[in-house]
């Protein structure tokens, strides 16, 4: 694995490198680095910038740092190598200039949708998908069930409902993203198990349909942590690239992100795997900070929607956790400003550990 079992992360911040400290304190007083240094080709996706936008925001209410030019600009200035944003149905000109932007910087556009709910919403999914190719974006990322399915279901009936209606969200796009040449990625969520994701994208047999491969999220429905990404790797269009601290409680195990090599997956093995079936892909990082969240796999009510899972996955998750273990700091208890830095912190680690360790 990367490191030992237990991991302090108060003591891993206390030890990363001057440099990077200094970077994350001085973006945070500015919001963009003045010298933007490439550390990596690993892209960042707009949600491990959550803290920093709420905290820009408090400063002038008039400043978005999820517009989509200003968050590409953002992601440079980190020394990342892509961005993956919502672009909603931007103006040719607005496209125009994001993809000049990008081209010129050499970083790569992924744009964030929501699949078209019914027939009156496909104009909206129109006009998002070809805002995403005037602007050369190379995926469109989706999520086709909503919420964790263990807390937003409470049956599994309920759940292969929901299911069915993505499924056809999904069918309901395909003519779209096959006129725009887009690919859509569907992420894994936590909403369905591999077997079943794959089985939907094996009947819809298109190359405009695939996978945003979510390198941690179908650990919490009890699928293999490597196996999962072997089964969804053929299918992959994009990727949300992460590692997870693991831990136990009472009622399951914490699953938390973490900066890159901090965690308790084998990145190198995950690079591989993904590498293997699709060596061109761009990986963008995903490390939203935030406290750990709480998959409760041995209570009563995580079960009343998750029921596919067999003894065998439970006793070989929770063997994971335990000789994996990796602990996760508490966010929430810190300061706003501090909550910032600490995100800061956690994107750049992360960059320089990808190019270091990863070729990333």
């Amino acid at each position: 694995m990367n490191k030992p079992a237990h991991i302090d992360r108060r003591a891993a911040i206390r030890q990363m490198s001057a440099i990077t400290a200094f970077v994350a304190s001085a973006t945070v007083q500015s919001g963009f680095a003045d010298e933007p240094v490439k550390r990596s080709g690993l892209g960042i996706v707009m949600y491990d910038c959550n803290l920093r936008r709420k905290w820009m925001k408090k400063q002038d209410p008039s400043v978005n740092l999820f517009d989509p030019l200003t968050f590409v600009q953002h992601c440079r200035s980190l020394g990342a190598g892509g961005a993956q944003v919502a672009l909603g149905s931007l103006s040719r000109r607005d496209c125009d200039n994001l993809r000049q932007f990008a081209d010129e910087h050499d970083l790569y556009i992924e744009t964030i949708v929501k699949p078209p709910r019914d027939r009156d919403d496909l104009s909206r999914f129109d006009a998002e998908m070809k805002a995403a190719r005037d602007a050369g974006a190379k995926a469109a990322r989706t999520v086709i069930i909503p919420g964790r399915r263990y807390e937003y279901f409470n049956s599994y009936a309920d759940f292969k409902a929901a299911a069915k209606l993505g499924h056809a969200m999904v069918e309901r796009a395909l003519p779209v993203v096959e006129k725009y040449e887009v690919p859509l990625a569907i992420e894994n969520h936590k909403d369905e198990r591999i077997d079943d994701r794959v089985a939907l994208l094996e009947r819809i047999n298109s190359p405009m349909v695939g996978a945003c491969v979510d390198t941690g999220n179908s650990f919490s429905l009890l699928d293999d942590v490597y196996g999962s990404i072997e089964g969804l790797a053929p299918f992959a269009c994009s990727v949300h690239f992460k590692d997870q601290s693991l831990s136990e409680y009472d009622d399951g195990f914490l699953l938390g992100d973490i900066p890159l090599g901090q965690g308790s997956f084998d990145l190198k093995r995950i690079v591989e795997i993904i590498r293997t079936a699709k060596p061109n892909l761009q990986f963008s990082l995903e490390v939203i900070t935030r406290d750990a969240l709480k998959v409760p796999c041995l209570t009563e009510e995580y079960w009343r929607s998750v029921t596919e899972p067999t003894g065998a996955d439970l006793a070989r998750t929770l063997q994971f956790v335990r000789r994996n273990s990796a602990k996760a700091i508490s966010v929430t208890s810190l300061p706003l400003i501090d909550q910032v830095k600490l995100e800061d912190i956690n994107i750049a680690s992360s960059l320089n550990y990808a190019q270091r360790e990863l070729g990333l």
